[in-house]
């Protein structure tokens, strides 16, 4: 270290990196220890949570029970005689009632007895009390750890037995009817689900301190009896919070959750003691601050290792200043290749830059070429037996008829195609439509007194841009799959208008409707990415142009009218 320690701007800089070492040790220290409480707590809320989940769940499923055994008296009328026979009753005229109403060739049903197979064994022992009242006093009974019933016959119902407390347990009440009177109450049952074995279920988690408080104030303490926390466990429930810090007086620092209860008026609060969490992990903590020193003292080490040979290679510097100043030009001193290097790195990473520039370039460019011939392609593709249909039609009505309208259909045929090959590609709404009036006109002479059709668009869609000859095959494959030949009325209705940031075109007729399983094949064909041949190539078409042209903006759906025919509708939303 002498070597360094002689040089002021060394011994200078060793003294900041020692402090800056130890301030930032001693910050990693705490903040390790920091996050290693918090992963411990988060380990106990964790288990708190699952505790009273747990709780929650059993009281649930007891009270479901309950409910089912009510049920269950209900439904069986032996059953509830029995229940009566108890209600209200001593032991012998309960025992009087059942002989003389028993019949010999049945056996004896008992209520009891029952109730301890089918409700005491599926609550698992939760259940050690049940009482069934009238106005003034009840006949109780109760079940030990054993299942083992015993029975207590009218008991006043102020009795100290019927005082409900955390420590005895949860009262569910259920009011007994008169199954042929329903409306008429007959007695009341009271089950008591005992604390002791609900609570014996979760005494396996790690649970720091947890207690059930009740309304009242009442305490029953789950685990941590030892520390003395019936106090805390109260003052807890007093913080305006569900969860968080607290100090509870003196060095009593705590971390406590509080649940309300959904199904009884109680809660379950947990607390973890801070102090006696850092005592349990005080090897661990230990640990941390051993590996935090040690860690210090190696840079500090490593540090001073450093400085020395930068201390000589200063006096080499130096010493071969010295040389230089007596013309002695033997250099021993390496060259600085740092920069070098450094200058070398960042010429590889601009060139890298640039060659990543001109790929994304030639990449993007190549992507909207290959759009632009999809675009061109598909539109290509549109049925070309339209034209052939058409000639068709015409010359057949000019064989029949020979009147003026032939040549109507010709001149609007012909203005058809023009506009079809010298347009532009993208043209407005409104340009579009004038195509598919057009196509529709010449259907109308098809047609002569069979096909009609009205156009509805706002002004607001006339000026919204699109790309060119997608109307005319929605409008086709009416023609083709859902023309009726022999109905007088066939009717094509385009409608058109703008609501909340979008744009909205029906295309409605009243032909014949899609099979259900047809229906679903061409909406699953209708959005397929693939290049799958399909049926439905017109719909297919249109619907990828569309997309290509307006991205996710677009939604296109098809389905069938409640009466007859055909829907499709196009949402452009607004960019």
């Amino acid at each position: 270290m002498g070597s360094f320690w002689q040089i002021k701007i060394y011994r200078s800089k060793f003294i900041a990196y020692t402090i800056s070492v130890v301030t930032i040790g001693l910050a990693l220290g705490i903040m390790t220890c920091a996050v290693l409480m918090y992963q411990w707590i988060e380990g106990a809320r964790a288990e708190a949570i699952s505790t009273f989940a747990r709780i929650e769940n059993e009281l649930q499923y007891d009270t479901d029970r309950i409910e089912a055994y009510m049920q269950r008296i209900y439904s069986n009328d032996r059953l509830m005689t029995d229940v009566r026979f108890f209600l209200g009753n001593t032991a012998e005229g309960y025992q009087t009632s059942r002989l003389q109403n028993s019949q010999y060739n049945e056996p004896l049903v008992s209520f009891p007895e029952d109730m301890r197979a089918f409700l005491h064994s599926s609550m698992k022992g939760d259940l050690t009390q049940v009482s069934l009242h009238t106005d003034s006093d009840s006949n109780v009974v109760r079940f030990d750890d054993n299942g083992n019933p015993s029975f207590l016959f009218r008991v006043p119902n102020t009795d100290e037995i019927f005082r409900e407390s955390m420590e005895k347990g949860f009262v569910y009440r259920k009011k007994l009817s008169d199954p042929n009177q329903i409306s008429r109450q007959i007695g009341e049952f009271r089950f008591l689900i005992g604390s002791d074995p609900l609570f014996r279920k979760v005494q396996g988690y790690k649970l720091d301190i947890a207690a059930a408080i009740s309304d009242s104030g009442e305490v029953y303490m789950i685990s941590g009896m030892d520390h003395g926390t019936k106090e805390m466990a109260l003052k807890a429930t007093e913080e305006k919070r569900s969860s968080g810090y607290s100090s509870l007086g003196g060095m009593k620092n705590v971390f406590f959750m509080t649940f309300t209860s959904t199904k009884f008026d109680y809660r379950f609060v947990f607390l973890v003691d801070l102090s006696h969490l850092m005592h349990q992990k005080a090897g661990i903590l230990f640990a941390v601050v051993g590996i935090v020193l040690l860690a210090m003292i190696s840079v500090l080490l490593l540090i001073a290792y450093n400085m020395r040979d930068d201390a000589r290679f200063l006096r080499h510097i130096i010493h071969s200043i010295k040389r230089v100043k007596t013309a002695d030009f033997t250099s021993s001193f390496p060259a600085p290749y740092r920069r070098n290097e450094y200058g070398m790195i960042a010429r590889e990473l601009d060139d890298m830059v640039h060659e990543l520039d001109k790929h994304i370039r030639t990449e993007y460019l190549l992507k909207l070429k290959q759009q632009e011939t999809e675009m061109k392609a598909l539109q290509h593709q549109i049925n070309p037996h339209f034209l052939y249909n058409t000639l068709e039609s015409i010359r057949s009505t000019a064989l029949l008829h020979r009147d003026v309208d032939t040549a109507d259909a010709i001149a609007t045929l012909g203005s058809l195609y023009r506009d079809i090959v010298h347009k532009d590609n993208i043209i407005s709404i409104g340009e579009e439509l004038e195509l598919l009036q057009k196509f529709l006109s010449i259907m109308e002479l098809k047609y002569p007194g069979r096909f009609y059709y009205q156009i509805n668009v706002d002004e607001a869609l006339l000026r919204l841009q699109t790309v060119k000859f997608w109307m005319q095959p929605l409008a086709e494959n009416f023609f083709v799959h859902g023309f009726n030949s022999s109905s007088e009325f066939n009717l094509l209705v385009v409608n058109g208008w703008e609501e909340d940031g979008r744009f909205i075109l029906e295309f409605m007729d009243n032909g014949k409707c899609i099979p259900e399983a047809r229906l679903e094949e061409v909406r699953q064909h209708l959005i397929c990415r693939d290049d799958t041949p399909v049926r439905s190539i017109g719909l297919r078409n249109v619907h990828t142009r569309l997309h290509f042209f307006y991205g996710e903006a677009l939604a296109m759906e098809i389905e069938n009218n409640e009466e007859a025919g055909v829907k499709i509708t196009v949402r452009i939303t607004k960019g």
